[in-house]
């Protein structure tokens, strides 16, 4: 974890501002700086249509009934995808573009839902206990009926009191 939050925060800024300098030089400061403000603004648009389908598509599937377990994890590349290409740099936002693309994002997607689903099963039961709840084989089920008392008998309120 120590290792990715350098990653995050030390080297990738060291490499996007070694390739900044390095494009500055060639195209001009003011050209660089108009393709970092384009990249985002595209980005920004292509991520907004891409996480419409998306939503479109989840909401499809649960009216059939289904998990929308892919779009899901697609919505969360889509937000990663959306950061990625609002940074400021030109290696950002390839990887974002990586991720926006529905060619890669599905195969990427795919393969985090098989590792969430693989881990989300190992211990042995299926999400069907409910939240944070396990229930045991051993233990016992009340079966009951219950009547409420407070309809049959007119409780009377400060409020139901006429002056």
């Amino acid at each position: 974890m120590v290792f990715a939050l350098f990653l995050i925060f030390i080297v990738v800024p060291i490499v996007e501002i070694s390739i900044l300098i390095q494009v500055g030089e060639q195209l001009g400061v003011v050209t660089t700086v108009a393709l970092v403000i384009l990249t985002a603004a595209i980005g920004a648009s292509l991520v907004r249509s891409q996480g419409l389908q998306t939503l479109m598509a989840a909401q499809q599937k649960i009216q059939q009934g289904q998990q929308p377990a892919q779009e899901v994890v697609e919505g969360v590349m889509l937000a990663i995808a959306g950061v990625l290409l609002v940074t400021p740099g030109f290696a950002t936002d390839i990887l974002g573009l990586l991720v926006l693309t529905p060619f890669t994002r599905k195969p990427i997607a795919n393969y985090f839902l098989s590792k969430l689903i693989v881990k989300g099963m190992s211990g042995g039961q299926p999400f069907d206990a409910g939240f944070g709840q396990q229930r045991r084989d051993n233990e016992d089920i009340i079966d009951g009926e219950f009547t409420n008392k407070d309809h049959e008998h007119h409780i009377e309120h400060d409020e139901d009191k006429k002056p």
